[in-house]
């Protein structure tokens, strides 16, 4: 019923590929370079440089309180612009660029303009996530301790 053919062709000594393969190989072979992040586009970039000197500055006390690794992603049209971690579990905390080098408790993945109507305030973050304004991943009352330490953040 079903006849078994060889998915390889026959290859003899000296046989030359055909044009039409090389030219799939020399396309398959580039490699597409991302374009670098233009953190000018990012509104919250500042924000998060004055909640990382934040942290810096009374992490070991946040460790005690927190003990949690948050991770946010950041999108804007539906892709992720830029990945930022805030450890307050190892340490006396710390925050980076790049997804958690240790697994995430909690995952954001926040629109570029929610993010910065919930830091500012504008917007209640349980009501936004119970909109589905962001979507969090892992443990999400953490997600109140992340909260707390915005707040605080704003009062400096």
């Amino acid at each position: 019923m079903w006849k078994r053919t060889d998915p390889q062709a026959k290859i003899k000594a000296g046989d030359r590929p055909q044009t039409c393969h090389s030219m799939a190989l020399g396309s398959a072979t580039e490699q597409q370079r991302p374009h670098p992040l233009d953190l000018s586009d990012f509104q919250g970039f500042s924000v998060f440089e004055d909640i990382s000197h934040h942290i810096k500055e009374v992490g070991s006390r946040l460790v005690k309180k927190v003990n949690a690794i948050f991770q946010l992603d950041i999108t804007k049209d539906g892709k992720t612009i830029l990945q930022w971690t805030i450890d307050l579990k190892n340490g006396s905390g710390d925050t980076y660029l790049g997804s958690a080098r240790l697994p995430a408790d909690t995952v954001f993945i926040i629109p570029d303009s929610v993010f910065m109507e919930l830091v500012v305030g504008k917007m209640n973050p349980q009501k936004a996530f119970l909109a589905g304004k962001f979507k969090v991943r892992g443990k999400v009352f953490l997600s109140q301790k992340l909260e707390r330490i915005f707040r605080d953040w704003g009062k400096f």
